[in-house]
């Protein structure tokens, strides 16, 4: 048996070595695996309504800014709940009181509150990352579509990778008002199964890792 130890090490090292080569080619099944890894993680759809709460001034009412038309929205599928509240506006040298919608989440909303670093869509199409946001579906993975190499510095290789995804979404987001002020929202919700996103992806050591990651 001591004679046999050294090859059955020599065996077991190079079964590692194989399943991480492996891993790190550059096809479709290492790519799906990132991806669905990546999903799990960010793959939460969300409102950009990051610190609460959210005051709505009577100028942004007037103008239709994006909160304004938004938030009686939200409210009106109880998700958030509003208020009149006295703030103190300052202008250069001067400052006033002035009197504003003051929103915040109800106790449903808060059950689609996420507390981790989240990313959102911005209206142009653009997305940003905050700590926390109201968040209204969850994208899977449906098939990675294909893929291109990037130009990297030095040895590092990297590929962006074209897929599309399936969708879990809240039961509020079919809302026909929420759709129309939240048209991101609503273009990723009605693209699930054909509309393709893109995410840039890196090789590590031992597999290919979402740079986002």
């Amino acid at each position: 048996m001591k004679k046999l130890l050294p090859t059955l090490c020599v065996t077991a090292a190079l079964s590692v070595l194989s399943a991480c080569s492996g891993q790190t080619e550059l096809n479709r099944e290492n790519l799906q695996v990132g991806m669905q890894a990546y999903l799990a993680q960010r793959g939460d759809l969300c409102l950009a309504k990051n610190t609460w709460p959210i005051d709505v001034t009577q100028k942004e009412i007037d103008l239709g800014a994006r909160n304004a038309l938004q938030m009686p929205v939200l409210e009106r599928l109880g998700l958030v709940k509003s208020s009149v509240a006295k703030v103190i506006s300052s202008d250069e040298d001067r400052s006033a009181e002035m009197l504003v919608h003051r929103y915040e989440l109800s106790a449903r909303g808060r059950e689609f509150y996420l507390s981790k670093p989240m990313r959102s869509m911005k209206s142009d199409g653009s997305s940003k990352t905050a700590n926390g946001d109201l968040c209204a579906a969850k994208l899977t993975l449906d098939r990675v579509v294909d893929w291109q190499a990037v130009s990297s510095s030095g040895s590092e290789k990297m590929v962006v990778v074209n897929y599309t995804y399936r969708v879990s979404a809240a039961d509020w987001v079919k809302d026909a008002e929420i759709q129309k002020v939240f048209p991101m929202l609503a273009r990723v919700i009605n693209g699930a199964g054909s509309m393709q996103l893109q995410e840039s992806f890196k090789l590590t050591p031992t597999a290919w890792v979402a740079v986002d990651l």
